[in-house]
């Protein structure tokens, strides 16, 4: 369970802060629901069931700089993703973003980098769907670096490479 002042990672939205946990009635049943609002954007906020397990499994504490300096140095060793099969591929992607799990993240950034790198190569672009996910990858783990390291994300590459 979270508290609340916590700053998580929650999947689809990025990094938020817990401002409460609070009793709401949105299904005609009263229950208890974690009150997120993204660090970088005051205007909106999430409710998440606490019971929802579906839900909060994709919220995760922020890393620390340590975890990302761990990171940051596997980065080179990371195997590529890259499956042939456009749509077992697009279900591996989506589930590797529902996860949030940074390790896959860094994967996936990587297999795609990587792969329209090559493309370019040979004249050709990278599917729409790939520059999505790949685009949804870069923007779900820059934000937390961003944040952790106290940098804009636009730095993020930059501070990256440079500590590889």
């Amino acid at each position: 369970m979270y508290n609340v002042n916590d700053t998580v990672m929650y999947s689809p939205c990025g990094v938020c802060r817990i401002d409460g946990i609070s009793e709401k009635d949105f299904s005609g049943e009263p229950a208890e629901y974690y009150v997120l609002r993204p660090v970088g954007d005051s205007k909106n906020t999430y409710y998440i069931p606490v019971n929802n397990e579906t839900l909060t499994g994709q919220m995760r504490k922020v890393l620390t700089r340590e975890e990302i300096d761990e990171l940051i140095r596997k980065m080179p060793d990371e195997n590529n993703i890259w499956i042939e099969d456009e749509a077992e591929r697009k279900e591996e992607y989506r589930r590797i973003l529902r996860s949030g799990n940074r390790m896959e993240l860094v994967m996936l950034i990587k297999t795609l980098y990587c792969y329209r790198e090559d493309r370019r190569g040979k004249k050709k672009k990278l599917h729409s769907a790939d520059e999505h996910f790949l685009h949804d990858a870069e923007n779900m783990l820059y934000d937390e670096f961003a944040y952790v390291l106290g940098i804009s994300k636009d730095e993020v590459v930059p501070f990256i490479k440079s500590h590889i």
